[in-house]
């Protein structure tokens, strides 16, 4: 069975245009690979979370802030298919190893 994402997003922040953004690039690059991008208004504030069927991969508080597209999209496709290319989202920056 395909993996569901789920972002938790804090309303009152004004994060819902962000999180549907995500959702929408998410959808986009792995068409294949989910079953489907869940958003989820929190009732708490200042909540950022990104999960895979329940398991978060990603916190805003814990990791300090929002994550870029790209990185957001190299997380979770090592999640979920370690072997897909994401094409140019994929090609180290200058500088890395």
């Amino acid at each position: 069975m395909k993996p569901t994402i789920q972002i938790e997003y804090c309303p009152k922040c004004g994060w819902m245009l962000r999180a549907a953004y995500m959702a929408q690039e998410l959808l986009t690059t792995f068409v294949e690979d989910v079953h489907g991008v869940t958003l989820i208004p929190s009732g708490i504030s200042g909540r950022y979370q990104i999960r895979i069927d329940e398991r978060m991969v990603y916190d805003r508080k814990l990791a300090g802030g929002f994550p870029e597209i790209k990185a957001l999209k190299q997380l979770i496709r090592d999640e979920i298919n370690p072997d897909k290319s994401l094409g140019h989202s994929d090609k180290k920056q200058e500088g890395d190893h």
